[in-house]
């Protein structure tokens, strides 16, 4: 038997983990966010010409939508080896998936040279991604969370939380960079360059992942010969903390999405340059790398259930609030308005559902079980957002169904937090499954 571990050799290899889930989901979500942002400001009229400018981009937002359908897929997949043969080696593949998927996209010919099969194509890679990112962020947080064993999980899992902002930050950066090329060169060649460079990202995040370790607790469960023959069956057998974890997760993500992606087809059409829009993204995503610790830090503290009710009630408050500032045509409003929507609200309900998740979930099945929680919270919740969004904003020519999207994505979060047991003082080791309890409680939370 190997020698055990010392404490300064556990701390350094969770810092590396840490570090390969911050660079894997930036990765992951770099990689995916582009789609969204280059779909909204060009998919339309390369893949799908000729048709009305509103229903290409409701058409470019279908294939933004197909990414998050197949995302329960790879949950399914990646958790089920994930859970039999470990964490490590499928976060190399769906980090290898979802890069060699993007470089392909900027690779793509258009409507105008291959007809119908640039459509066809370019959903069949968006398929992949989906599917790639649907392995990546179970494997990654639990990764993280599994390593950090009892104290302070959710300030440890908050780096892979922070992965989507600083991918969010990246995309805005390098799409805002290309976007100032002149609207004919954009078209031609500039759409092409951020799906490009992901190959470098990919780079980067491949060479650390190479570095980690397996999970400790999953290490002990092979040992054991315990690990689950199909972990979906046994996580379908108990479905309530699949289903809780979905309706929790629906608020951020439809939040995250409307507020992102689709924004940037709403605040151009009514008006706004696509610099400023894609400069208010970028102060949003730096807004929520300082929020999402600190509000994962405070759920260790007073529990992942009232900080995420928090912004919850703060998102579906500040709905209407937020869409008045965007209609204002103000740049400095519409800067507010994100910040607000996205980079406070969206992050308080955001940073603890790593740690949530991943808790709510016993060693044998936690790859698959939070692996579905998360991707069908995102299916629900983003998957089709910007679509719905898109039909409803052109059939009745204002906003306002934006904002009742975003408030009952928010209210149906803040309802089901009511349903959850608290988990962060729930042990690692333990199932909580059998536990949970069949009725809401209200008992007080202390930390």
């Amino acid at each position: 038997m190997p020698p055990s571990p010392t404490a300064s050799e556990r701390t350094r290899q969770l810092r590396r983990v840490a570090l390969s889930g911050l660079l894997g989901t930036a990765v992951e979500f770099y990689d995916f966010l582009v789609y969204g942002t280059v779909a909204a400001l060009v998919f339309g009229e390369l893949f799908f010409p000729g048709a009305d400018p509103a229903v290409g981009t409701i058409a470019a937002f279908g294939t933004f939508a197909a990414g998050y359908v197949a995302r329960p897929i790879g949950g399914i997949v990646f958790g089920h080896f994930g859970d039999r043969l470990g964490r490590k080696n499928m976060l190399l593949l769906t980090m290898g998936l979802m890069g060699g998927a993007s470089f392909l996209i900027g690779l793509l010919p258009t409507y105008d040279t291959v007809g119908v099969w640039a459509p066809v194509l370019l959903i069949t890679l968006r398929v992949v991604q989906g599917i790639a990112i649907g392995g990546e962020w179970g494997g990654a947080t639990l990764m993280v969370v599994e390593h950090a064993g009892e104290k302070r999980r959710g300030l440890w899992s908050s780096f892979t939380q922070m992965g989507a902002p600083l991918g969010s930050l990246i995309s805005a950066a390098v799409v805002a960079m290309v976007s100032t090329l002149p609207k004919d060169q954009f078209a031609a060649w500039g759409w092409r360059v951020p799906f490009l460079l992901s190959v470098l990202l990919l780079g980067v995040g491949l060479f650390v992942r190479l570095k980690v370790v397996e999970s400790p607790l999953f290490a002990e469960v092979k040992k054991d010969r315990a690990e689950s023959r199909l972990p979906i069956l046994d996580v379908l057998k108990r479905p309530r903390p699949v289903l809780l974890a979905c309706c929790v997760g629906i608020g951020a993500f439809t939040a995250q999405s409307l507020l992102t992606s689709y924004l940037i087809a709403y605040a151009t059409g009514i008006g706004y340059p696509r610099p400023q829009v894609l400069t208010a993204l970028t102060v949003s995503a730096a807004v929520a790398l300082v929020v999402l610790p600190c509000a994962s830090a405070l759920s260790d503290r007073i529990g992942r259930r009232p900080v995420v009710l928090t912004g919850a009630i703060l998102s579906a408050a500040t709905a209407f609030p937020v869409l008045a500032l965007v209609d204002s045509k103000s740049s400095g409003a519409l800067i507010l308005a994100v910040v607000i929507g996205h980079g406070i609200s969206q992050s308080l309900m955001y940073g603890p559902l790593g740690a949530l998740f991943s808790e709510m979930f016993g060693t044998r099945v936690r790859y698959t079980g939070a692996s579905l929680g998360y991707q069908g919270a995102t299916l629900v919740g983003a998957g089709f957002s910007p679509m719905i969004a898109g039909s409803l904003v052109a059939s009745s020519g204002n906003g306002t169904p934006v904002a009742l999207l975003l408030c009952g994505g928010s209210l149906i979060t803040a309802l089901t937090v009511w349903f959850v047991r608290e988990t962060s003082r729930t042990s690692l080791g333990e199932d909580p499954t059998p536990d949970l309890p069949t009725t809401p409680h209200t008992e007080e939370i202390t930390a």
